[in-house]
């Protein structure tokens, strides 16, 4: 069941205090509609009525789809809320958990865990695209402004790099991929049920740490 309260919060611009409604956690079987808010991050947006400024508020939040079989759980730091309890038994039923900490990241994952996708491979394939891209001399490392995923048709990642003036996509099979994984495992592994960080930062620190310098 999807849970929100209310809460007691001071605008950051005009310095009065309010009452806004935070979501704790949401499910998608339950409330369909509430994906979309995620999404679009709308769930996080409120507006002061005293100044009517816009702004958000990224409260930590766990998001459950019991449909595709993972849950997420948004938190800038993995400090405060113990999922153990909660990690465990849906560990047993086969779900992917993750922590993403940033909204970004959130969004990201929603979509390559609705499209059947290993995050850890979409990972991988994100590094590759953009290691090609600064290879082959299309831009440097400081103009990359983000690595993107955008989707997987018939075994095909397609992988969006992008700079401030344009960007570039690449197209990467995913048998591939799923096969270094496999022979790889251990360098791979990942402890699902502690809600692990499966983003940039953690394939880079695989690729340093193979080369001795993490």
């Amino acid at each position: 069941m999807s849970k929100n309260r209310e809460i007691t919060y001071t605008c950051p611009y005009c310095g009065k205090p309010f009452t806004i409604s935070i979501y704790d956690s949401v499910n998608t079987r339950e409330d369909p509609d509430l994906r979309e808010a995620c999404l679009s991050g709308d769930i996080f947006r409120h507006s002061c009525p005293h100044c009517h400024t816009d702004f958000m508020v990224q409260n930590p939040l766990v998001y459950m789809d019991p449909d595709h079989k993972f849950v997420l759980w948004l938190n800038a730091n993995d400090a405060g809320r113990d999922l153990s309890s909660f990690a465990a038994p849906l560990a047993r039923q086969g779900y992917t958990m993750r922590r993403c900490a940033s909204l970004k990241e959130f969004c990201e994952k929603i979509q390559i865990f609705e499209d059947g996708v290993s995050d850890i491979a979409v990972e991988l394939a994100k590094y590759d695209s953009f290691i090609e891209f600064i290879d082959n001399r299309r831009g440097n490392p400081e103009d990359v402004t983000s690595v993107e995923y955008q989707s997987c048709n018939d075994g095909v990642m397609k992988i969006n790099v992008r700079t401030d003036d344009k960007g570039l996509s690449f197209l990467i099979p995913l048998d591939p991929l799923e096969e270094e994984i496999r022979v790889q495992s251990d360098r791979y592994a990942v402890k699902n049920e502690e809600f692990p960080l499966v983003n940039s930062d953690w394939i880079i620190s695989l690729f340093l740490e193979s080369e001795g310098t993490a």
